[in-house]
């Protein structure tokens, strides 16, 4: 069945339907949706990254593939010369295995696609071209939480970590702030497609991650993004799953547009929540 789901994903950017937004534009034909990019993923760099979660970075590193544009309109993103534009050269599947091997011949611990809800259809293909040439090291799918149900559920059998964000709450605030209607409600039903693939987060005997779940959430100034609620909606989507609230958010891009962004999170506002995610059997992991 990988094969054919494959093909359904590569088919899917023809009208594309391949996230939320269903711009229906043609790809494959030179033709540009929300996430500003054509048929095949622009990379921005490919290169170990020791800045994630202790346990994605292990000893040699998460080895990041940033993919240019995104499906989010993050007024507050802190990569927006990257979400924003499409720098970097067009990758095909085969050159994206390429980068998936040499990363895991660096010693990368495993490949983390990062932003790669528009481009799923690549990921997809170049997993499998990279696991027929020996790829062994788990692959990670760290999005922003705006996915389609249908799109992760033919990824299962490719993706053993899934990462995603689950920014908000409240649809007024995800379509203010983030460009994204329904976010709330596509984010749950992703995650919980997720969880249904890979389940609970498993950590092999160093401590690093081999498969599963984690969900990140960003804790923003003035509880913007009703933290509680996404962490009720987490545990209701995933129950028992790893998450890392976090609480480095700071104005980026055009945050300084918008008076209530300028501020940023107290940190006993975040260890608060963070109690209250283990309170709701949520499983504390932090950068």
């Amino acid at each position: 069945m990988t094969g054919d789901a494959i093909d359904a994903l590569e088919a899917a950017i023809r009208d594309c339907e391949l996230c939320p937004r269903r711009c229906r534009v043609d790809r494959t034909a030179g033709e540009v949706g929300a996430c500003r990019t054509r048929e095949h993923p622009h990379v921005a760099s490919a290169a170990p990254h020791f800045g994630e979660e202790p346990v994605l970075v292990g000893h040699g590193g998460s080895g990041t593939i940033f993919f240019s544009g995104c499906n989010l309109d993050c007024v507050f993103c802190q990569n927006d010369d990257i979400s924003h534009g499409t720098p970097g050269p067009a990758v095909p599947p085969d050159r994206l295995a390429d980068l998936m091997l040499e990363l895991e011949g660096h010693g990368c611990e495993n490949i983390n696609f990062v932003t790669p809800s528009h481009v799923a259809h690549a990921v997809a293909r170049a997993v499998d071209i990279a696991r027929r040439r020996g790829l062994a090291v788990p692959t990670v799918y760290n999005s922003g939480g705006y996915d389609a149900v249908e799109t992760v559920a033919r990824l299962a059998g490719l993706i053993d970590i899934y990462m995603p964000d689950f920014k908000w709450a409240d649809d007024e605030a995800a379509a203010t702030y983030s460009g994204a209607p329904g976010y709330p409600d596509v984010a749950a039903a992703a995650l919980a497609e997720m969880y249904g693939q890979v389940g609970p987060l498993e950590l092999d005997e160093r401590r690093v991650a081999t498969r599963g779940v984690l969900v990140r959430h960003l804790v923003m100034p003035d509880d913007l993004a009703g933290s509680r609620r996404v962490i009720d909606r987490v545990a209701e989507a995933a129950p028992g799953c790893a998450v890392n609230v976090m609480g480095q958010y700071r104005p980026a891009y055009r945050a300084r547009e918008f008076p209530e962004l300028v501020g940023r999170p107290e940190h006993h506002e975040v260890e608060a929540l963070r109690g209250y995610a283990a309170e709701r059997g949520l499983v504390r992991v932090d950068r």
